[in-house]
């Protein structure tokens, strides 16, 4: 820590499980998959399950190089502090400002996935609506009820966040161990009743009438639904300053998180198709998962792994903010936030960043109760909450391989810690190329995806974006001056070995 001009507060307690716990329950199966498994099959049919591996060796490519990353500036901040150290001082702004937006759009869409489990187990949870509404944002009380349920889960990841690390560590590795287990047996019982064969995944129950570019266009639109899962795999970098060793286990958990998610995640969604009654049901394209498990394993079964996906969700939600929590935290410490100082505080008692804490729940509760009653505005929150990952994480590849060309990465004052050797050009260029079509794919204001009838919606994820953007830049034009001694690039062995540039 000296070594990069700070001094520890964080509480360095959190071991190498904790560590892949922490990537592995924010990309989170249980939530993901059970929240838009609908989505990619309603939008591409049983083929839609291609865009799984495609979206996964993409991220792949930024996976490898976060790696090396968390490898070389083990710090909290994760893509902000990277940023910092490869680009400048406005890039690294934007990465931050834009990743803790994100990250709190990012948990409100999460908790908003209670709805989809929840009032499926027990009647009891639909508080707002009927029958009708159970286990639906797509109806208005369904949307209603969905913000109930999510209010509830915030305020308590936000007490946990705020009790401490270990609290978190110890909440969040039960809910992994839970989530690991659950989806293993939850393969093998659909397993057992496999119905059909492998090749059930080269149907497409004709979802490319209607698109410009036929099956293709509605590839594309499904793809979306890998692509909201396979982020958030950089906190096992985020948590460093509170991991034991983190060179040698950030790294390593940031690879195995993604990678456990591929896995699992492939299996349960190719299982699950073939072992459903009829593929062809067209609940399957409204309902998802919740029905193919209860229709396949019945109602008793069914409900058991819902509720083991009830608890992904509520540990999804808690790393996010987590995450969010750590993010605000570096980028007080830097002095690159308003009321720095004040954010930039560690409780002596529980070690963790309170402020923040309570910003990041207020600012997610804010979220949700401005989507009270838009049953639409969950699929702006979803896609906008992607797109503000997706940005950050092109703002680190992108000056990283430009680095790269000009033989500025690896420098001189890097560590022997992971690397990608001579394979680090092209598996950094198939990161940015993957990064900006995917960021394209996502702002494509597509009517398939939000509807045509009103405007605000079909252009709401690309108007929300550029709105955040714009707002960044103002704070930074009217902070510019206050914020021009935050933390040097120059203060750590890792930059001082880089020149200054333009990026």
């Amino acid at each position: 820590m000296a070594g990069f001009g700070y001094r520890q507060q964080l509480e360095r307690s959190l071991g190498s499980f904790s560590s892949f716990a922490s990537g592995f329950s924010y990309i989170s199966i249980m939530t993901g998959v059970f929240q838009l498994f609908f989505f990619g099959f309603g939008s591409g049919g049983p083929a839609f399950i291609w865009t799984w591996p495609l979206v996964f060796l993409g991220q792949l490519a930024v996976a490898l190089c976060f790696a090396e990353m968390a490898g070389q500036v083990p710090l909290a901040g994760s893509v902000y502090q990277w940023s910092k150290h490869i680009a400048s001082p406005v890039t690294s702004w934007f990465t931050g400002w834009i990743m803790v937006i994100g990250a709190v759009v990012t948990a409100a869409a999460v908790a908003v996935a209670y709805q989809i489990i929840l009032p499926q187990v027990w009647p009891g949870f639909e508080v707002i609506g009927g029958a009708a509404d159970v286990g639906s944002t797509s109806t208005p009380d369904g949307a209603k009820n969905a913000i109930v349920l999510a209010l509830g889960l915030v305020v308590f990841t936000t007490i946990v966040n705020i009790v401490g690390v270990k609290a978190m560590a110890k909440i969040n590795n039960f809910g992994v161990a839970v989530e690991l287990g659950g989806i293993i047996l939850l393969i093998i019982a659909l397993a057992v009743h496999i119905r059909r064969g492998p090749q059930v995944v080269l149907e497409t129950n004709g979802t490319g009438s209607g698109h410009s570019l036929g099956y293709l266009g509605a590839f594309m639109v499904a793809s979306l639904m890998s692509a909201y899962v396979f982020y958030g795999f950089d906190t096992a970098g985020s948590l460093a300053e509170e991991t034991v060793e983190p060179r040698r286990h950030a790294p390593r958990a940031i690879l195995r998180a993604l990678t456990a998610a591929f896995v699992l995640g492939g299996l349960l969604m190719l299982i699950g198709m073939m072992a459903v009654g009829d593929i062809h049901d067209k609940q399957l394209g409204i309902s998802g998962m919740p029905y193919l498990l209860k229709s396949t394993l019945g109602t008793g079964l069914g409900d058991a792994f819902l509720v083991c996906s009830a608890i992904a969700i509520t540990v999804c939600c808690l790393a996010v903010q987590t995450a969010a929590i750590r993010m605000f935290f570096a980028m007080a410490r830097d002095g690159r936030l308003p009321f720095a100082h004040a954010l930039a505080k560690v409780s002596p008692r529980s070690k963790t960043p309170i402020a923040p804490a309570l910003i990041t729940g207020a600012l997610t509760i804010a979220v949700l109760v401005l989507n009270i009653g838009n049953q639409r505005a969950f699929f702006v929150l979803t896609s906008t909450a992607i797109v503000l990952f997706y940005i950050p994480y092109l703002l680190v590849t992108g000056p990283m391989l430009l680095r790269r060309l000009r033989r500025q990465w690896p420098g001189r004052g890097h560590g022997p810690y992971f690397r990608l050797s001579r394979f680090g050009t092209v598996v950094n260029a198939v990161a940015v190329l993957y990064g900006l079509a995917m960021t394209v794919n996502l702002l494509w204001p597509r009517a398939e995806v939000y509807g045509k009838d009103h405007w605000y919606f079909q252009w709401g994820a690309l108007l929300t974006t550029a709105l955040i953007i714009a707002i960044g830049g103002g704070l930074l034009l009217l902070r510019r001056h206050a914020w021009a001694g935050a933390h040097s690039r120059a203060d750590n062995p890792v930059s001082a070995a880089i020149p200054e540039g333009s990026l």
